[in-house]
């Protein structure tokens, strides 16, 4: 096939590609010459980035050929790339990975990449990046592919995210970078800081060796053009003290890599399929001397990067990472969010430790004053304690000035006065998860608030709408269920009764997002999504163990749903007793699909389950927790194999998200997804828990169908 055949073919593919446009102009240099500065834009706003599809790339390769033939006559001295107001670019468009239709059309598109970006380290003349913004994947490797680079101070975002997604980088990032900053610093760059979702800033770029000037922006486009005119003029002569010597390649640079390797094997198994693609990358650059050897690099990364796109992994990623980078921002049934309420002040409900959460956060991100209470003043205080130690330890690592430190702390006030809410417009409880004492407080303090004052509830599994059964207006109360750490999960439940009116679901909304959370809007139904996933999880898990499954089998059978804890390891995490009481709120309303377990209250009782060393990491099962479930055992106990329970669990789980969708709990399967990925960290590699049924042929078992058509491909059936 030619490569007009074959581009011809990329095109029609990325049929629907928003165009990032390469706009090219000349610029004087102060010493005489020409700069062609080049201006990636793709018409629309900050909303939405520039990305590189086959027709952005071909417009790029456009202006770089006509750039290389001025360059030959002399017209030009150098040539600039950047980016739009605050963006350069955001990488590869990856909306349309998923009509890739084989490996040799992936590999097209990685060599299509290498071929455009390439031309900047060969035009016949310097070449230099401005990141002036956002600079993700695709658009690092941009920068990456020049010869110098400068960064705006103001840059929000420089990374590689790719191995999180499923691939690697593919266009010179995986070959350059390491040759640029050494291959601790690459390591870190490519495969760490993804898996932990981290960006990096301008500083760092500049401190790690990427970027080889920083200009504040208000004169970021002229400081970057004057220097440039330096740096070919002579005047300024780049140094590049990060890049890997003799010393480091033939020593450091295997041995960086068979950490790196082991670290990953120690944390995340074998099977996700980018992170070890990527070490291999990074391990054979160490190869790149000259020119030829960057031509070498470039051909391994096509080949790998071919082979992920064509894999089931990136498909299942790209899904998921829709899933939150779009859906998550336009909730399924969000009412108008200039319906939302002003929030000017809230008002917390207890003072333990979930409470204290709560009022930091939600004086963090409203910046609004909060007021917390509960039932006598010693609590209050001791409260308000715990809260001005998490400021201090904020402030202490860094992530609070000193100013911003003492503004929270004086923000925080507590009283045992429910008068002292009467100026709250937000008010959520953090009480015992009991029905009768969710109502009472909230009965208690209604009668104080202004009539359009919001109630909210973190109730993980009760009825929203049973807990509201008292107030005389249940239509100001919402769900709003977080997800434990309060400060790290990102996503929130919200929950929606048939009282909920239109303004308190939309301030809910507008909460959440201003807290920068996720919120997905659910119907009031038994444990919403995530507790009722796991609960189904967790009670068929107990229930194997009480009909003679050893926990060792029950503990390992699950593995290939790749949860980032075992059922046990979950239930230690949440608690015993908040376990038990789970399993018997979901048995309770569905009987005949869900469990509850004496032996979990016998062990919840005794503190018992898993024996840990001094470090807090699990050794096994305590043994008398081992002699609780033994001593219970009927006379008849009949174990499963691992494959029958996993088998029962799959199958358990696809009938009861059927259920779901079909009492309309949630919108859609993606919500599911959604909900499973953020609020109990579903691998992205597997899509989320839908693909993975309609994968395993759970699905079709279940209800005779798969929750998406075609199925989603993801991490294989292990």
């Amino acid at each position: 096939m030619t490569d007009v055949q074959q581009e011809a073919d990329l095109v029609s593919l990325a049929a629907d590609e928003v165009v990032t446009e390469a706009h090219a102009r000349d610029v004087p240099l102060p010493d005489g010459g020409v700069l062609l500065l080049v201006t990636l834009d793709n018409g629309r706003d900050h909303t939405r980035p520039n990305t590189l599809g086959p027709r952005s790339l071909l417009a790029l390769e456009a202006v770089l050929l006509e750039a290389q033939a001025r360059a030959g006559r002399g017209e030009i001295a150098a040539l600039a790339v950047t980016g739009k107001p605050f963006i350069l670019a955001a990488g590869a468009d990856l909306s349309q990975v998923g009509a890739i239709p084989d490996r040799a059309t992936a590999k097209q598109l990685a060599q299509l990449g290498h071929r455009v970006l390439g031309r900047l380290g060969d035009l016949g003349v310097p070449s230099f990046c401005f990141i002036n913004g956002l600079a993700l994947g695709g658009g690092l490797e941009i920068a990456l592919n020049a010869d110098h680079r400068t960064v705006d101070a103001a840059a929000p975002a420089i990374a590689f995210p790719e191995v999180a997604l499923g691939i690697i980088p593919g266009w010179g990032g995986s070959t350059l970078l390491p040759n640029l900053i050494g291959i601790e610093a690459a390591l870190r760059v490519i495969v760490e800081n993804p898996l932990k979702q981290r960006v990096l800033t301008a500083q760092q770029a500049l401190d790690l060796g990427i970027a080889d000037a920083m200009f504040p922006s208000a004169v970021f486009l002229e400081r970057s053009i004057a220097w440039a005119g330096d740096v070919v003029a002579g005047r300024v002569r780049v140094e590049r003290p990060h890049a890997p010597g003799r010393l480091e390649r033939a020593v450091k640079w295997d041995i960086a890599v068979r950490v790196a390797r082991k670290g990953l094997e120690s944390k995340i198994g074998t099977v996700p399929a980018s992170p070890y693609a990527a070490l291999d990358l990074l391990a054979g650059a160490k190869r790149v001397k000259d020119r030829a050897g960057v031509l070498a690099g470039f051909a391994a990364e096509d080949e790998a990067l071919a082979d992920l796109l064509a894999g089931d992994q990136a498909a299942a990623s790209l899904y998921a990472f829709d899933l939150v980078q779009r859906r998550a921002k336009r909730p399924a049934g969000a009412p108008d969010k200039a319906l939302a309420k002003r929030v000017t002040k809230v008002g917390v409900i207890g003072a333990g430790l979930m409470a204290g959460q709560f009022a930091l956060l939600f004086a963090r991100r409203l910046k609004v004053p909060v007021v917390i209470t509960d039932v006598d003043r010693a609590r209050v205080d001791a409260g308000l304690a715990r809260i001005r130690a998490d400021v201090a330890t904020l402030q202490g690592k860094g992530r609070v000035s000193s100013d911003e430190a003492n503004r929270l702390v004086g923000s925080i006030t507590g009283t045992v006065e429910t008068a002292d809410f009467a100026d709250c417009d937000w008010v959520i409880e953090a009480v015992f998860e009991e029905l009768s004492v969710k109502q009472e407080v909230f009965a208690r303090v209604e009668p104080h608030l202004s009539e359009t004052a919001v109630l909210a509830t973190n109730t993980s599994s009760l009825s929203v709408e049973a807990i509201g059964a008292r107030l005389a207006h249940p239509e100001r109360l919402v769900g709003f269920h977080f997800f434990n750490p309060v400060a790290v999960m990102p996503l929130i439940e919200v929950v929606r009764t048939p009282a909920t009116d239109d303004a308190t679901l939309s301030t809910a909304m507008v909460v959440a997002k201003t807290l920068k959370k996720s919120a997905v809007i659910v119907q009031d139904a038994p444990g919403f999504v995530v507790n009722r996933v796991l609960a189904k999880v967790l009670g068929e898990a107990m229930h194997a163990v009480d009909t003679g499954t050893p926990f060792e089998v029950v503990d390992h059978a699950l593995d290939p749903f790749g949860l980032p804890m075992s059922p046990f390891e979950l239930l230690d995490l949440v608690g015993l007793r908040v376990g038990a009481h789970v399993l018997d709120t979901h048995h309770a309303a569905f009987p005949d699909r869900f469990f509850d377990s004496a032996n979990l209250h016998a062990l919840a009782e005794a503190g018992v389950l898993l024996e840990k060393d001094d470090k807090g990491s699990v050794k096994g099962f305590d043994k008398r927790a081992l002699a609780i479930v033994k001593g219970s055992l009927p006379p008849d106990a009949t174990p499963m194999s691992a494959e029958e329970f996993r088998l029962r669990v799959e199958d358990g789980l696809a009938d009861e998200i059927h259920r779901m969708l079909e009492d309309g709990v949630v919108a859609a399967a993606q919500d599911v997804d959604l909900c499973l990925i953020l609020g109990a960290g579903y691998p992205f590699i597997d899509g989320g828990v839908t693909p993975y049924l309609d994968r395993s042929g759970a699905s079709e078992r279940a209800f005779g169908a798969t929750f998406h058509t075609p199925p989603i491909r993801g991490a294989a059936h292990r």
